[in-house]
């Protein structure tokens, strides 16, 4: 383990993240389902949207290797083939559930299979819906809600399904069921979530609507192909404004970021605790609102979060939680037991590492609380093959120090395969 630096962290310079990879994911799946060439640009190069080409090639659609500009020749709503072996869908969970809403609407069946963490992760949720629409869902895993996990497709009807959590991706795998098979769906939610799914199928043609926690979609003959820029990643740039926050010098640019309002919970978190985030350069791009974030270091006071607030900051709570170990006071995360379901029990795994390195931190059934300190951090953080703990602990070794080892680095490929080198780029001592 490196030695503790005592000299203040300086962040500086310009950097932009990778493509957002909610929108990558939902780009390549929607191209596939319209009628025409669609232009991707700026798709994001990790492993999970990896999946998910590699998944729509097995169901007979022409997708390139994933690089900085991808052109996909559309097969339509009904133009899917029965994949010829199972899907494999990686660490993927949005692969899996969203292809799944595809699977459903055309007359086969497909296996999804993916690595051990995956396989972990619930899947009874998007197979409900699916099933009270026509489709028949058998599950192979140990706890009958796990991969792998096979989806018989056929005629489908419409739903109008109420959701008891927020989740963009079962909204989003009954919307494109919906369109793939030619009848009207919506989905009502217990709160909003991620909505790049109903915004690009709106730009593509299709009749989208929402009023309240409802979005309802009704079934259009074909969509468009896209043309698109894909936004600099909301989360992949939350972690350098975090660590931007931290430092104890400097200012941070980061451009092309998207400013969804479904993505943006963890700014208004860091905001209320303190921090100093500005946006610039505003614009809509490809139906997203995108900016230019402009990061300065911050003294942050403890803060509670919870409640409605929570489906725009799922994905960066454990980042949060770091953030909170170099805040002044309590912060308190609540609402969140959409965590112990994610690639790893994200509650148990940031509590046990928090400890591990020196922070007082204990769990709730449903979130966690973590009291501020200014101690030397040190310690080996297990990040359970979890690219956003590998991440969120990387940001708080860096910021204090460099006595945090972190367990499996590479993992990050996942959704950042750049982060460490960007990591470097920006900081100095």
């Amino acid at each position: 383990m490196a030695a503790l630096s005592r000299r203040p962290l300086v962040v500086d310079g310009t950097l932009r993240v990778p493509g957002d990879k909610s929108i990558s994911h939902r780009a390549l799946l929607l191209a596939a389902l319209a009628t025409g060439t669609s232009r991707i640009r700026g798709l994001l190069a990790g492993d999970d949207v990896r999946s998910t080409a590699g998944v729509l090639r097995a169901m007979g659609v022409t997708v390139p290797p994933v690089g900085p500009t991808v052109t996909v020749a559309g097969v339509g709503r009904r133009g899917f083939v029965a994949p010829p072996t199972p899907l494999a869908c990686g660490n993927s969970g949005t692969t899996a559930r969203l292809v799944a809403g595809l699977v459903a609407a055309h007359p086969f069946a497909a296996t999804f299979v993916g690595d051990a963490s995956l396989s972990r992760r619930p899947m009874r949720r998007v197979a409900r819906p699916l099933e009270a629409m026509g489709a028949t869902v058998t599950f192979g895993g140990a706890k009958g809600e796990g991969l792998p996990m096979t989806v018989q497709g056929g005629a489908l009807r419409s739903i109008e399904w109420r959701a008891e959590t927020a989740s963009a991706q079962v909204k989003s795998a009954v919307l494109l069921a919906g369109h793939a098979a030619g009848v009207p769906v919506s989905v009502t939610e217990p709160a909003p979530s991620r909505d790049h799914t109903e915004r690009m199928l709106q730009a593509m043609g299709a009749k989208v609507s929402r009023r309240g926690a409802t979005v309802a979609l009704d079934p259009v003959a074909s969509l468009r192909p896209l043309d698109l820029d894909v936004p600099a990643d909301a989360s992949s740039a939350a972690f350098f404004v975090a660590l931007a926050t931290l430092a104890g010098d400097g200012v941070l640019r980061l451009p092309g970021v998207g400013l969804n309002r479904t993505r943006t919970g963890f700014l208004d978190a860091l905001m209320a605790m303190g921090a100093r985030v500005a946006r610039e350069d505003e614009t809509v791009a490809g139906a997203e609102p995108i900016g230019t974030l402009v990061v300065q270091p911050a003294a942050l006071q403890g803060v509670t979060v919870g409640g409605a607030d929570i489906p725009a900051m799922i994905d960066e709570l454990p980042l949060l939680a770091c953030v909170a170990a170099r805040a002044a006071g309590t912060t308190t995360i609540r609402d969140a037991g959409e965590l112990r379901g994610k690639e790893s029990d994200r509650i148990a795994a940031v509590v046990a590492n928090l400890r591990a390195v020196g922070v007082s931190a204990s769990e709730l059934e449903d979130g966690l609380v973590v009291e501020g300190t200014d101690a030397p951090l040190v310690g080996r953080v297990v990040t359970h093959a979890d690219h956003r703990l590998a991440m969120a602990f990387g940001v708080l070794g860096a910021a204090t120090g460099g006595g945090i080892a972190v367990d499996d680095p590479e993992c990050v490929a996942v959704s950042y395969p750049g982060f460490w080198d960007d990591l470097a780029r920006v900081t100095r001592r």
